[in-house]
């Protein structure tokens, strides 16, 4: 049961839209591998939080573009 509640906490909410990357890098002339939209997502969440820290450092609650 606990490893259950494990996996459910590590697996983070999709922000990237599935069929629209692969849409783009289809239309780029590449194919898209089962593993890049879950990296990909990963890395928008990594982005997303630095961005939250420095705005919270700069003493901010407004994430700004200049915070990515």
């Amino acid at each position: 049961m606990e490893l259950a509640k494990k996996k459910k906490k590590a697996a983070r909410e999709t922000l990237v839209v599935g069929s629209k990357v692969k849409a783009y890098i289809k239309s780029e002339g590449g194919k898209t591998s089962s593993d890049v939209l879950s990296a990909l997502n990963d890395k928008v969440h990594c982005l997303l939080s630095t961005a939250v820290c420095r705005a919270k450092g700069n003493k901010r609650t407004t994430v700004r573009a200049n915070d990515l």
